[in-house]
């Protein structure tokens, strides 16, 4: 059975951080690309970031660039997002995502994150 575990949400001040992590059992993450997904209240789900199976490629929404950093490690079968400089804007149940095809495309549960003073 597959299993998408995300952790590290919370609540953080504007101009703070968190780091996601996302902790994959029952497959093995290095032949997948990797995703992070957020719903803030209201609105769509929105791609995050992404890194392809070897961490040699990744790719960022661009409101989160400069400020997310997607990583992985495969030998963990973790994939981590590391958030600065966050936003009110950034609040939202954040969903990490292993896909390889399109009938291999697994969720996590999510966690929260939000950011208000």
């Amino acid at each position: 059975q597959v299993q998408l575990v995300e952790s590290g949400g919370g609540l953080v001040q504007p101009g703070g951080f968190l780091r996601l992590s996302c902790v994959a059992s029952g497959l093995t993450i290095s032949t997948y690309g990797m995703n992070w997904y957020r719903r803030a209240p209201g609105k769509e789900r929105e791609l995050v970031a992404s890194i392809s199976s070897t961490g040699g490629r990744s790719n960022y929404l661009e409101s989160v660039k400069g400020r997310f950093t997607i990583s992985r490690d495969n030998t963990k079968n973790t994939v981590y997002l590391q958030m600065n400089s966050l936003k009110p804007e950034d609040t939202a149940v954040y969903y990490c995502n292993a896909l390889r095809f399109s009938w291999e495309n697994y969720w996590g549960q999510g966690t929260q994150v939000t950011v208000s003073s």
